[in-house]
């Protein structure tokens, strides 16, 4: 059992959570609780590290399952990312995927999201997104770090199972989708046609800008249509995952009832 939170493990552990730079180099990610560690495919754990007192409770869990790492739970306190840590984390390897891997599927759908900067807001994209049947995620040069671990976190699991991909020219990738059949559909403020007056039974995209800002201008301009969301009272706009939630789970319903 580790006691030490100077072990060289905790330290690899702290360095995972913390820094994207990191993770980054060492090819890893960091997922925590039961629900996240049951999920993860078996092959890509490549360490699982558990509380004391979780693993006095729960190791039947564990058996079989390859190497574990017990953590005193002081020790496990301080490498858990959340306020009241749920005793089990795992190390796994990371994905990579290319541009084309987000056409899977009869007609794929793909979300472009372009500088999103929270943490929860892409987590909740990626867990959206599945639910919705979309294909993948195309994210730009400016957006947040898939594996911040909040990220992870929001996705409940959904990181295993959505296709993304991180392009360092969003402009020049959205034409590369477009000439394989892909029409974009940008949500914009001055969007002139209502999002459920659209079709998007055909293979379609959505642009999703920048929380406080939106797209920019050169993105907007690359759509084939701009849509937008009618917004009631005062409100003048949605969360940007929510917007994300909206859109998708029409081109869903839209889908459905031609299937159907």
């Amino acid at each position: 059992m580790i006691t030490s939170t100077s072990n060289a493990r905790v330290k690899q552990l702290l360095q995972l959570r913390k820094k994207a730079r990191e993770r980054n180099a060492q090819d890893l990610f960091v997922v925590e609780g039961p629900k996240m560690y049951q999920e993860t495919p078996p092959e890509r754990i490549v360490q699982v590290c558990v509380s004391e007192k979780y693993y006095q409770k729960n190791q039947a869990l564990f058996e079989g399952g390859g190497q574990v790492t017990v953590l005193s739970d002081r020790v496990f306190e301080s490498v858990s990312d959340t306020r009241t840590p749920q005793g089990v984390l795992c190390i796994v390897r990371q994905y990579h995927y290319e541009l084309p891997d987000l056409l899977c599927g009869d007609v794929p759908l793909i979300m472009a999201l372009e500088n999103l900067q929270d943490p929860g807001n892409l987590g909740t994209i990626v867990r959206m997104a599945e639910g919705a049947g979309a294909t993948g995620i195309l994210l730009g040069p400016g957006c947040v770090d898939i594996y911040n671990p909040k990220t992870i976190r929001s996705t409940m699991g959904s990181i295993y199972r959505v296709p993304f991909y991180y392009t360092d020219d969003l402009k020049r990738d959205l034409c590369v989708l477009r000439d394989r059949g892909v029409r974009w559909f940008a949500a914009h403020l001055e969007g002139s046609v209502p999002y459920d007056e659209e079709s998007y039974v055909g293979s379609s995209g959505f642009l999703i800008g920048n929380e406080s800002q939106g797209l920019t201008s050169e993105i907007t301009a690359a759509a084939d249509a701009r849509i937008r969301i009618p917004m009631c009272g005062k409100v003048e706009s949605l969360n940007a995952a929510i917007a994300a939630s909206v859109l998708m789970y029409e081109a869903n319903r839209q889908r459905r009832a031609v299937r159907f």
